[in-house]
């Protein structure tokens, strides 16, 4: 999929420092892109709208969160 037009968003909680930070591009025909934001012309990842809604809801019920 040719990403080149895609209109790609940082989360506004990221830092001006670059850090390890994602962006996304939603609302593409095939789904939802994610890249490295310090490496925009690297590899990108692409989820149908399926996976995408699944991997936010894990999310936001903090089934990523780390265990200290």
């Amino acid at each position: 999929m040719d990403l080149s037009t895609a209109a790609w968003r940082k989360s506004s909680l990221s830092g001006g420092n670059g850090g390890q930070c994602v962006e996304v591009a939603a609302g593409l025909p095939g789904g939802t892109a994610v890249r490295d934001s310090k490496n925009p012309g690297g590899p990108s990842l692409l989820f149908t709208g399926a996976e995408w809604r699944t991997f936010v809801e894990g999310v936001k019920t903090g089934r990523f969160d780390r265990l200290v």
